[in-house]
């Protein structure tokens, strides 16, 4: 079955927030199937398309602004600011900055009083959260003092990584059992056998390294074969691009330009746009200088929260007290989802001020250590009492 189309548009998700995107049902957003099997529609994601040459002129301003502020901003040194002066003025727009997202570690014992008598679970991102953002996506290593303390974390309270990576490559980077893993966005679940509910049932048994029973989730695993595609293209067509990097994340695909030349990022920007113009049932979102496409689906990392909650039998309880720590775009959704359920908190790492759902935040992955440390202090002693 042809795995294009001959509609022309390719679907924009950013820079317009995900969370206005009309969520509904459309035929010709249906993915092929192989087997003739039908996908449950539900998760399906229509995003409104604009006409041709609107879309166009929206795209040739709007796709470089949403690629320069998809990392935090820098404050920049002019020749009327020293770089003392500069520095000073920095330090106290995030001092303002953290009035609203106030620090997790000085915060720590209204946390823990919001915990007790609660089940805690742990949800964490893995790049710029359990690893500091490198040049080299390749190159993204967790520090062992860092792995030591999400696997103390991980024996106190039921722990999951969600990354935008392939669930494989971040397990090779953590390479801890003690914890559940979710890739690609969440799109590719190993979590615990516990099936209850409509997509419970769609999980697949499956057995981990150590020979586990567990649940494989792949809401996305119709869109696998387009992925692949997609991905092939987008290696030959930006090969000529210096810095560009094309990574296969499974169930979607990853265009690092950290290492590209600002000059080159409109380069870069409108190539992607002339693979998708042919895929629209994929759609292109941004993270910290990277593009990223995904398949037009209603899963990101906050239904992956809510589907792992359920499987740990922690979903519908009063007694649960969930804690997500990200750094990026995507961790919005999951930050949101916490915030619309009243429960738990979002933990935002950035050493820069930007708006976010989260309730609190954490400069670095320095403090994201030194916060899962004092969790696990705090779990030993009360258990003590």
């Amino acid at each position: 079955m042809d795995l294009k189309s001959n509609q022309t548009s390719p679907v924009l998700a950013d820079p317009v927030p995900m969370s206005e995107s009309i969520l509904g049902i459309h035929s010709g957003l249906l993915p092929y199937t192989a087997t003739g099997t039908a996908f449950s529609s539900s998760l399906f994601l229509t995003i409104p398309r604009k006409k041709p040459g609107i879309l166009d002129d929206f795209r040739s301003s709007a796709w470089l602004d949403a690629m320069k502020s998809s990392s935090p901003t820098h404050h920049k040194i002019t020749k009327d600011f020293s770089p003392e002066q500069s520095s000073k003025d920095g330090d106290i727009v995030y001092r303002n900055w953290l009035i609203k997202y106030p620090s997790a570690l000085a915060s720590f014992e209204q946390i823990t009083n919001h915990a007790m008598g609660k089940k805690l679970a742990l949800f964490l991102d893995y790049d710029g959260t359990l690893s500091p953002i490198v040049d080299n996506p390749d190159l993204a290593f967790m520090a062992n003092s860092m792995r030591a303390a999400v696997r103390n974390a991980a024996k106190c309270f039921p722990t999951a990584i969600i990354s935008g990576r392939s669930r494989d490559k971040v397990y090779e980077f953590v390479g801890l059992t003690e914890l559940y893993y979710a890739g690609s966005h969440g799109m590719d679940i190993m979590g615990p056998v516990r099936p209850i509910s409509k997509d419970q049932a769609k999980c697949i048994k499956s057995t981990d390294k150590q020979g586990k029973e567990v649940n494989l989730f792949q809401p996305a695993s119709e869109f696998l074969p387009m992925i692949q595609e997609v991905f092939k293209s987008l290696v030959e067509i930006t090969k000529d691009i210096a810095g560009a990097k094309v990574e296969n994340n499974k169930f979607c695909v990853s265009v690092h330009y950290r290492n590209v030349d600002e000059k080159c990022w409109t380069t870069i920007g409108q190539s992607v746009n002339d693979i998708l113009k042919q895929y629209p049932r994929l759609r292109l979102t941004h993270g910290r200088k990277v593009l990223e496409v995904r398949p037009v689906l209603d899963w990101d990392k906050g239904k992956a929260v809510e589907f792992l909650l359920e499987s740990l039998g922690l979903s519908n309880c009063n007694n649960v007290l969930p804690i997500y720590i990200g750094d990026d775009r995507t961790d919005e959704d999951a930050f949101k989802v916490l915030k619309e359920r009243n429960q738990g908190f979002g933990i935002l790492v950035s050493s820069a001020p930007k708006e976010s759902n989260a309730f609190y935040s954490l400069r670095d992955p320095s403090e994201v250590k030194e916060f899962l440390k004092c969790l696990v202090k705090w779990k030993k002693a009360s258990s003590a009492l």
